[in-house]
């Protein structure tokens, strides 16, 4: 192996290990508006010398840097912060040099304490203080204080335990001193780190949001088509239980060749079939369903929405249907098979004759690929913000990350939701080239062991600065085993485990508040009759739904439930408990859960608080209101009981509130 060649040799600082940096800097770390970025690094020097460094950043559009200081923590680790204010990407980079001032100023302490002869020492920092008044000339006032300063250093023969007026021992104007030191101190041998780290910064609601799916086509009157009208009508109501996300289907014309009929079936005359099957005659990605009404029709919705707090989300599906306009005038998009017609799409032994996929490996996918971004734009300048991208796990990376790219350029505020239900390196990297949530593992994590090993990895770092999860009980394709034999309490326990373990969360509406619990046949997950196929009339739970609404409300109201950060376990002392917090970074807003993952017995426990780490005196009581029921228990240390019957309901939410004593001696909860 060849010597390493030398650099430069006084820039004498390492960096190592920079936080948050995604693989390298090669990915953007994830944050929201309004949010703070915490750096972190390892920053350290030979011998014992005294650092300083600070953390530069600027939003991509800027082209001045800003500085802030960062602060050592323990063992060589420095951490600075920079808020972010504006969409769009971030930069940030750190630089550190030795301070020969400090370390100056450190030795002198010591020998002053020392009660040695400090007068050729006070010279050095003397002529160190003079340096740099000469650095200061452009500002008159702190070069004349600085010489001022260096001058009073220079005390004839004084004693050799004297502490003179500027010095670190006399702590008067060391203050002074040390500010402008620090403020023209010299950086020319100052090392920068390796890179420029990216952090792209998105709209809140990438952060926190509360999605609701239905199919429009079930919004009519019974047996009738539903159309984007019936929707409108209801979005008082979807308000009104908290959701600020109204996830729609494909939205476009549904093909006709090898429909699909209820329960997966050949369809009967009359059937709608499939929303995924898209394309006819009548058009394709960029055409409405005219079954649901006309483009003026969703535009109107997407804004009378908007009115009521919530965005419409649509579904991004590349995929096509036999009679798509595609297949005709790009037949080059899509694979072939001998005989010369299209591949349909298969999941063998399955097989989706309705659906044709697109052909990300042919000769055309320039062609292909701007197309499908042309899809996206269309409906970005139709007023959707939000858009939950089905499958993207089976298009490449490359693509999806010049896609979102593109996107974001034009429409920054654009929010995309990852469905992939698969290997989850796979997941993490649509989350690092550019998706904002992702779609999770939730829905099979049952045990209150399965739940706490996921949900400490993903709300570990580095997972965390680039994975956003939301949380769903339920999807059309997904009706677990866990809801199909737990019955009422099985839908409140995801409920609550989904509302409170993620900043965002989304269910199935209709069939959830139905409390929708039939499979199409024994080990499957798909419905019986399944929406997918078929129009619904679904007949809700109106306690089911006044449960979501009262657990919506908890969500908006603490913000320790509106970030993903700030999540601990707590020990139950039973195994079919599961106990966690969330809490804000000044403990002002503390929440615990406990949830009993068993849906058919009553479970009972003590909860085992780190109260210290809660910001909750340990010598105190303090006050648990549960925010479901609206009971208030007095508490008293770390260790307390829970009982949790799953028949009248099968999770707790509580909010602390500490006991404190006004200036008139009067004690009451905060």
């Amino acid at each position: 192996m060849a010597p390493a060649t030398p650099t430069d040799g006084l820039r004498r600082v390492a960096m190592e290990a920079v936080t948050p940096e995604i693989d390298g800097g090669r990915f953007p770390a994830k944050r929201v508006v309004g949010e703070t970025v915490v750096v972190e690094g390892d920053i350290f020097t030979d011998g014992q010398d005294a650092l300083a460094a600070v953390l530069r950043y600027r939003h991509e559009a800027a082209t001045r840097w800003i500085e802030t200081p960062m602060a050592p923590l323990v063992n060589d680790r420095w951490r600075g912060e920079f808020p972010v204010t504006e969409l769009g990407r971030y930069v940030f980079t750190i630089e550190a040099w030795v301070d020969h001032f400090e370390t100056w100023s450190r030795q002198l302490a010591k020998r002053l304490a020392a009660g040695q002869d400090v007068r050729l020492e006070l010279e050095v920092g003397a002529r160190m203080i003079e340096e740099t008044a000469a650095r200061a000339d452009g500002t008159t006032a702190d070069s004349a204080r600085l010489r001022e300063l260096a001058k009073s250093l220079r005390i004839p023969n004084p004693h050799p335990a004297a502490s003179p007026p500027t010095s670190p021992a006399s702590g008067e104007v060391n203050g002074e001193l040390t500010t402008l030191m620090r403020r023209y101190a010299d950086r020319a041998q100052a090392t920068t780190y390796a890179r420029e780290v990216e952090v792209f910064v998105e709209p809140q609601k990438a952060r926190f949001s509360t999605w609701y799916e239905l199919f429009p086509r079930s919004t009519g009157p019974a047996g009738k088509h539903g159309t984007f009208k019936d929707v409108e009508r209801l979005l008082p109501e979807i308000g009104r239980m908290g959701f600020d996300v109204l996830y729609l289907p494909p939205i476009h014309p549904i093909g006709r060749t090898h429909r699909k009929g209820a329960n997966n079936k050949s369809a009967q005359p009359g059937e709608p079939g499939s929303p995924w099957a898209i394309g006819s005659e009548e058009g394709g990605h960029k055409a409405v369903n005219p079954e649901l009404g006309t483009l003026a029709d969703f535009r109107r919705l997407v804004k009378t929405a908007a009115g009521e707090g919530i965005d419409v989300a649509l579904d991004i599906a590349f995929q096509c249907s036999p009679d798509h306009p595609y297949t005709r005038e790009h037949p080059e998009w899509f694979k072939h098979r001998p005989d010369g017609s299209i591949q349909y799409a298969e999941n063998p032994p399955k097989k989706y004759e309705d659906i044709y996929p697109f052909d990300f490996e042919t000769e055309h996918w320039r062609g292909l690929w701007q197309e499908l971004l042309s899809i996206v734009l269309y409906w970005a300048e139709q007023g959707v913000s939000v858009f939950r991208v089905d499958n993207p796990h089976t298009k490449p990376f490359a693509f999806w990350e010049w896609l979102i790219a593109e996107l974001r350029r034009a429409h920054p505020e654009a929010i995309l939701l990852s469905e992939a239900f698969t290997r989850p390196k796979v997941m993490y990297r649509l989350a690092k080239v550019g998706f904002s949530q992702s779609y999770t593992y939730f829905a099979w994590r049952n045990t209150a062991y399965e739940l706490y090993q996921y949900f400490t990895e993903l709300s570990q770092p580095p997972i965390r600065d680039f994975f956003r999860p939301n949380l769903w009980p339920n999807t059309p394709d997904i009706l677990t085993e866990y809801l199909q034999t737990g019955g009422r309490p099985a839908f409140q326990a995801r409920l609550i485990l989904a509302a409170t373990l993620g900043a965002s969360y989304g269910i199935y509406g209709p069939p959830f508040e139905a409390l929708e619990g039939r499979p199409r046949e024994h080990g499957s997950e798909e419905y019986v009759d399944s929406e997918k196929y078929q129009l619904r009339n679904w007949k809700r739970d109106p306690s089911m739904s006044e449960l979501v609404g009262i657990v919506n409300h908890i969500r908006r109201e603490n913000p320790a439930l509106q970030s993903d950060r700030g999540l601990r376990f707590h020990f139950t002392e039973n195994e079919q408990l599961l106990a966690y917090s969330k809490s804000t970074p000044d403990n002002a807003n503390v929440i615990l859960t406990v949830v009993n993952v068993d849906p058919h017995h009553v479970q009972r426990g003590m909860v085992n608080l780190p109260l210290e780490e809660l910001g909750i005196e340990i010598d105190r009581s303090y006050q648990a209101h549960e925010l479901i029921s609206g009971a208030r228990y007095l508490w008293n240390g770390p260790r307390n009981f829970v009982e949790v019957n799953p028949q009248s309901m099968p999770g707790q939410i509580f909010r602390f509130r500490r006991r404190v004593r006004s200036e008139h001696d009067f004690e009451y909860f905060l």
